[in-house]
């Protein structure tokens, strides 16, 4: 028998099962494909949610979210929304249109009249709903929040410096720092900061009673799990919590499984929850719009599994065509944590997927597994392997792309100058300045006191970090000489810093 006659066969006697059978199979499938993808990914903790014609119908929580301790996680365990914030802070937003305060083809400079952009013509082109495409055409700046921690002021003001990359609205660029602008934007409307609106017009209404806007408060309100790293040979490394609330609009939302459900709930009813509406249907309907077209090369190396027609961004979600149905996403990765939300309207079915591992990427599997198996109701593919497989070759490349890094080191070779003359302050307007000093082995690279870095003698006038940091990277330092042949500049992320 042929191989697409079995699975049509296989499909057949499924469908034929009683439904309290199919949904307990359901359970069991994704179930055992977590419990071993959580082996073979690492993760020490994870929540999982479906939700299916307003119904949970699974919600499960796994592992420990702290090692050390072994504290296992619960329903109200609290973990990072990461970048699926930016659905909620467009969401709030949505809700200021209906309540007529703001509409979403508003410039940003009539709400928000300190907004300004390295470009003259896009500050006063910039639209509302511009911030939240990441398309208006000006780079992204994360830098700004990994390096630094100042106010959310100060970083926009520093923003200001990020240069034009393309023409307005003529591409795709990934760009935090716009989100940030979005809150102020709600806070300047709604004469409340962000945090608070988002509080009191959805979590509240949602009964999300443990889901915090601000990464600080999560140490107050207890029960949240540690971020970790995961590396071959030296096994799970715990992360510090990433407490970047100057840029909280873009990711800093911490929530549980236990609001998760109810989240899931809305976004399946088109905006409504037991009886109540937090956004019209047609605000609601608008979010999920495509708004700009994305680059197959700047969109998720899950494609290669999906292979998609078309990838596009609404406000705050990614979508793309699966199984000839459009699919709303997005992930989450902050600093040890990842997150991801789906949605598939037509379908009536929802997923979320929460985990304290630094990308693991079994949170995709999990949504497609999810939706094969609830909104589709076969799932003949065994995503935790496709997925696994697919991160496994793009771990491989990435090693083999160090290697050949690596043979590009120029070896017996030495710094021009004593380590003491490249000690001292460098400054990038926006960036803000990096203070070099000596090291036992080599220079320490300290950025803005937030950040530093140990790095050791590469080649010529390049010093190469350990991975003992904050982000567990390997960066390179390279200082250039000035005509007098003293230190004039510092590269680094491919910015230059002068010497002051």
């Amino acid at each position: 028998m042929k191989p697409a006659t079995l699975a049509c066969l296989s499909l057949f006697l499924f469908l034929l099962l009683p439904a309290p059978v199919r949904a307990q199979e359901n359970t069991e499938r994704l179930d055992a494909m977590i419990r071993q993808g959580m082996e073979d990914w690492h993760i020490p903790g994870l929540a999982a949610i479906v939700v299916k014609d307003g119904e949970v119908v699974f919600s499960q929580v796994y592992g420990v979210k702290d090692l050390g301790t072994g504290a296992v996680v619960d329903r109200e365990t609290l973990f990072n929304m990461g970048s699926t914030t930016k659905a909620v802070v467009s969401m709030a937003l949505g809700i200021l249109v209906d309540q007529g305060k703001l509409k979403w083809e508003d410039k940003v400079r009539d709400h928000l009249p300190s907004f300004r952009l390295s470009d003259p013509y896009i500050t006063e082109e910039a639209r509302v709903q511009d911030l939240l495409t990441h398309n208006l055409g000006i780079a992204g700046a994360d830098g700004l929040w990994a390096m630094d921690s100042v106010s959310t002021e100060a970083t926009l003001r520093r923003f200001a410096l990020s240069r034009k990359a393309y023409p307005v609205r003529g591409g795709f660029q990934y760009n935090n720092l716009m989100y940030a602008v979005a809150g102020e934007v709600i806070g300047a409307v709604s004469g409340q900061h962000w945090t608070v609106f988002v509080k009191e017009h959805l979590f509240e209404p949602l009964e999300m009673a443990r889901t915090v806007a601000r990464a600080t408060d999560i140490f107050s309100a207890g029960n949240y799990v540690t971020p970790y790293f995961y590396e071959n040979g030296a096994g799970h490394i715990a992360a510090s919590h990433d407490l970047s609330d100057q840029i909280g609009a873009a990711g800093m939302i911490w929530t549980c499984a236990a609001d998760m459900e109810h989240y899931l709930q809305m976004l399946e009813a088109g905006g409504e929850y037991k009886g109540k509406t937090l956004l019209k249907p047609e605000t609601f309907a608008y979010l999920f719009q495509p708004h700009t077209l994305i680059p197959e090369s700047d969109f998720y190396p899950t494609r290669q599994l999906t292979r998609p027609h078309w990838m596009s961004y609404g406000l705050g979600w990614f979508q793309h065509d699966y199984r000839g149905h459009k699919l709303d996403f997005h992930t989450g990765s902050i600093s040890g944590l990842v997150a991801i939300a789906g949605i598939m309207h037509d379908k009536n079915t929802a997923v979320y997927v929460l985990a304290n591992r630094d990308h693991a990427e079994l949170r995709h599997a999990i949504l497609y597994q999810a939706l094969d198996l609830w909104a589709f109701g076969e799932a003949s593919r065994d995503w935790h392997q496709e997925v696994f497989e697919l991160y496994e070759g793009i771990r491989k490349a990435s090693e083999n792309r160090e290697l050949e890094f690596s043979k590009q080191r120029v070896k017996d070779t030495r710094p021009t100058l004593p380590l003491a003359a490249y000690e001292g302050t460098y400054h990038h307007p926006m960036l803000g300045d990096v203070f070099v000093r000596q090291s036992p082995d080599g220079l320490q690279f300290d950025f803005n006191h937030f950040t530093a870095f140990e790095a050791g003698h590469w080649h010529y006038n390049s010093f190469r970090s350990t991975r003992e940091n904050r982000y567990r990277a390997e960066v390179l330092f390279t200082f250039h000489l000035g005509p007098a042949g003293t230190v004039s500049e510092l590269e680094a992320m491919g910015e230059r810093f002068k010497k002051q």
